[in-house]
């Protein structure tokens, strides 16, 4: 997956866009919704962990509202995920230099 385009509330994967907070596998782009608006919590990140990616970015929104709990930071220490955090523009430069050499996700919040 290439992402491009990133803008407030704005991304393009593969060159299709969207408008909502996403998921980005290696397989598939889909929706992101959270337990909790601007918080992470562990099942926020089920659907990226269940792609066994070796590292995960969270794109933390255009002014980096968004923020993991402990207990998403832990989660992803005991299963080995290497975390990349940023703000979603940043965030999304750093997945397109990840993907193509590691097995990565992107957890993308688009808008605050």
């Amino acid at each position: 997956m290439k992402l491009t385009g990133y803008r407030f509330g704005r991304v393009e994967a593969n060159g299709l866009v969207y408008e909502h907070d996403l998921i980005v596998t290696p397989t598939e782009v889909r929706e992101w919704r959270r337990r909790e608006g601007h918080r992470v919590h562990p099942e926020d990140l089920a659907p990226a962990l269940a792609a066994q990616p070796q590292v995960i970015v969270i794109g933390t929104g255009f002014s980096g509202l968004l923020h993991l709990t402990p207990e998403a930071e832990q989660a992803l220490t005991d299963r080995r995920v290497e975390l990349v955090v940023e703000r979603t523009g940043l965030a999304v430069e750093a997945y397109n230099e990840l993907a193509p050499s590691r097995r990565a996700c992107a957890l993308l919040h688009l808008t605050c």
